[in-house]
């Protein structure tokens, strides 16, 4: 297999995903970027909302990825600062 077969079929896969609610673990691996091992702990603690039908394989919402990967956001310093002036000048005695 070529090259560019192979980068022609990852496009297709993405392009796949793209299109889909639901998610398979593999899928899930390809759109998250992270390892099989970091997302099986991530399921085994719980720490991410999966289903897993008839005790079988295993599946993702892709809205719950997306809200996995976007927790604890960091701020640029300019929000930062306008929270601070907002927080400062709602306080103000």
């Amino acid at each position: 297999m070529n090259i560019n077969h192979k980068k022609k079929e990852n496009l297709q896969q993405v392009q796949l995903i793209a299109h889909k609610e639901i998610l398979s673990f593999r899928e899930a691996l390809q759109y998250m970027d992270v390892s099989q091992s970091f997302l099986y702990k991530l399921t085994s603690k719980k720490a991410i909302e999966f289903t897993k039908p008839n005790g079988g394989k295993i599946y993702f919402r892709k809205s719950d990825l997306d809200n996995w990967m976007l927790q604890n956001e960091s701020g640029s310093a300019r929000v930062l600062q306008t929270e601070v002036y907002n927080h400062l000048k709602k306080n103000k005695r």
